[in-house]
């Protein structure tokens, strides 16, 4: 098992590239169980869990192969092909370390009928029930039976009919499940309190390069016009938003000035938002978004919510940056009921952060100092190399592996602007 020791106090200063969108890829890989023809996806990042995605539709047939990519060279080309799919099931020792497994559920049924998958894992962030998936499966027409630890689906012989479903709340996942089982559907679908992220726009616009007819894009009313089949195509993922919002705390806590090559302004105005709120100058062009601190840091009060609001994995990130704000800051996550695990973590290392509930004061400028903390999930886990970057002396993080499953080889990209970080066998 690796740890990252940070060695704080360096100015960060230079160009990061942005990776292909985790959250995105996550979601477009299980799009060529909808189809017998090859789907190839660029700008696929190197991450924990793409490869343990990669494995999963191994496991149902599908071929993958990975084309030209250098070992110097960020992100990756994946052309998976399913032509013959040979197994329904995703076992559970493939699926117990990634919430994301979940989405082979929806194209598998769609295209197969059934599918049985097992109950998902992921960071313990929280209680992140599968009950809307499964009601929106329902909605279609399929019939759910849930028996030791996993789900097995089933569709009317025929295919699914399609159906409506209203969702009670946003929800990304249930969403995405949802659409990939409506586009082969013999009838039109409808959502309605559909999530409406950027993710989701990524994986509407790959399956309607594949052949789906989908109305309303990027709204929360969704209308899904089942075809008969659909075709291969390639695809390039969309950046990562949650890695560029990142990468702009890391380079504001340490007064550093940072262009973020390739990042979307568009799809992250929520966070920019907060960073400048905090007093940070973003600008924007149509290659990436330049960060740079401008001054003292000032409080802020943040609150979670869907898109297009704050996103909920950007809340552990903004956290630590405040932490080195000039007054009381005011951090409510409303998205998921055990996401400050991190705030131990960052108190080992000075910060004075108090929790209510979902509510989060943080008191600051505070004095960091390096300390030995412990990752707890992905983004608490870059919420510390925030606050590594700036403290004084060295800060070891472990059980990084957190950190793998979400941020394409993030030592390197730090070494890129100036941090002082390195790798090491634990």
């Amino acid at each position: 098992m690796d740890k990252l020791v940070i060695r704080g106090g360096n100015r960060l200063s230079g160009t990061i590239p942005i990776s292909g969108a985790k959250n995105a890829a996550l979601t477009l890989i299980p799009c060529a169980l909808l189809s017998e023809e090859p789907v190839t996806l660029r700008n696929l990042p190197r991450l924990a869990d793409i490869d343990g995605f990669q494995h999963l539709m191994n496991q149902f047939g599908v071929t993958t192969a990975i084309q030209g990519t250098r070992p110097e060279d960020f992100g990756r080309v994946m052309t998976l092909e399913a032509t013959r799919i040979t197994s329904s099931v995703a076992p559970y020792d493939l699926v117990r370390k990634m919430r994301a497994s979940i989405l082979v559920l929806g194209p598998m049924l769609a295209r197969m009928g059934e599918a049985t998958v097992s109950m998902p894992g992921g960071c313990a962030i929280g209680n992140r029930p599968i009950d809307l998936h499964l009601k929106a499966l329902e909605a279609f027409g399929a019939e759910i039976e849930l028996t030791q630890g996993y789900v097995k689906a089933m569709a009317p012989d025929g295919g699914l009919p399609g159906g409506e479903f209203d969702f009670p709340v946003v929800s990304v996942g249930a969403t995405e499940n949802a659409l990939m089982a409506a586009v082969l559907a013999n009838g039109t679908s409808r959502l309605f309190n559909a999530a409406r992220e950027p993710e989701i726009v990524d994986l509407c616009n790959l399956l309607v390069a594949m052949g789906a007819e989908i109305e309303n894009i990027g709204q929360s009313d969704l209308t899904i016009h089942g075809v008969k089949r659909l075709n291969g195509a390639t695809y390039k993922v969309m950046p990562d938003r949650i890695e560029a919002g990142s990468y702009a705390c890391a380079a504001a806590i340490t007064g550093g000035d940072v262009r973020l090559e390739g990042a979307n302004a568009n799809d992250m105005a929520s966070t920019i938002h907060a960073l400048r709120n905090i007093g940070i100058e973003i600008e924007e062009d149509a290659k990436g978004i330049h960060a740079r601190a401008n001054g003292a840091l000032k409080p802020a009060n943040l609150t979670t919510a869907p898109f297009p609001g704050l996103a909920t994995d950007m809340q552990a990130q903004l956290m630590s940056l405040l932490c080195k704000a000039e007054g009381t800051s005011v951090l409510k996550e409303t998205i998921f009921e055990n996401r400050f695990m991190h705030v131990p973590e960052l108190s080992r290392m000075g910060a004075e952060i108090e929790t209510e509930g979902r509510t989060a004061i943080v008191k600051g400028p505070a004095d960091l100092t390096g300390a030995e903390v412990m990752a707890t999930d992905l983004r608490a886990s870059m919420s510390l190399i925030i606050a590594a970057l700036a403290a004084e002396g060295e800060t070891t993080v472990r059980r990084i592996y957190h950190l793998d499953r979400g941020y394409e080889r993030l030592e390197e990209k730090l070494q890129l602007v100036g941090a002082d970080i390195e790798r090491l066998d634990d």
